[in-house]
């Protein structure tokens, strides 16, 4: 346990939990906001470096922590969120693991209006982790960030071994699929819990989908080693959304790339 010495005139502030809400730097007008669901076994301690870095593009982001034995509390506070007039549209709902599988499934019911959704390495019926996973085998199907995985491991409330965890019974006969809003699917080509072909394949086809494989990328693209170049991928498909539903390019190529 690390002890910190605190001054006789510095009183101690108290702590109620990792960080959960980023925002735009002072003197930046917002520009929308991110709703982000956690995966199985996360805090918001995870999506710490996330939120600075897209939050500093003037992005609101607000993190709910999910979990499978209580969906309603999730459902309830993204209800809240999308209610609060001071949080700017676009509003996007972002899910990591089984937040972007409830991510989808919130979207695709309709009964929260979003204006685009983000899933990165979602979670499908069927793909948990075996019984014997060790730590350091969790933590190769999570990320190879070394940053990231220092993280994780440093959390007292991170639960170790989550990625075992089946999905709600409510959810067996569900499969992520298209809602008819712009969405963004992210998922790593090396992702050893969900198969990429097998997360892509309800989104192909779909105009209003725009999929990106993240090359070598794990199941937790959004805090694996290429974090930077996603972030990247995110603040883009935000900035397209800005200006419409149907995702203008504002970046092209003036001829083939080359190889």
């Amino acid at each position: 346990m690390t002890t910190t010495l605190i001054s006789a005139t510095e009183a101690p502030t108290p702590t109620t939990g990792p960080r959960t809400s980023y925002d735009e730097p002072d003197g930046v007008a917002a520009r929308g906001t991110l709703i982000l669901l956690t995966g199985r076994g996360e805090t918001a301690a995870a999506y710490a470096r996330f939120g600075r870095r897209i939050s500093a593009d003037a992005y609101k982001v607000r993190v709910v922590e999910l979990d499978l034995d209580d969906l309603g509390a999730a459902r309830d506070r993204v209800h809240e969120l999308l209610a609060d007039d001071t949080l700017p549209a676009p509003r996007v709902l972002v899910g990591t693991d089984t937040g972007a599988t409830y991510a989808a499934a919130l979207a695709r019911a309709g009964q929260h209006d979003v204006d685009g959704v983000v899933l990165a390495g979602l979670a499908l019926p069927g793909t948990s982790a075996t019984d014997d996973q060790s730590w350091d085998d969790e933590l190769e199907t999570r990320s190879a960030c070394p940053a990231h995985r220092r993280v994780l491991s440093e959390d007292a409330d991170f639960q170790r071994g989550a990625l075992r965890q089946e999905l709600p019974a409510a959810w067996s006969d569900y499969h992520p699929g298209p809602s008819g809003r712009p969405t963004l699917v992210l998922h790593g080509s090396d992702d050893p819990l969900s198969p990429v072909d097998d997360a892509l394949a309800p989104f192909r086809g779909d105009t209003a989908a725009h999929l990106r494989v993240v090359e070598g990328g794990r199941h937790d693209v959004l805090n694996d080693v290429t974090h930077r170049s996603v972030a990247a991928t995110v603040v883009l498909f935000l900035e397209r959304l800005k200006l419409g539903a149907d995702l203008p390019v504002i970046v092209r190529a003036d001829a083939p790339e080359r190889a």
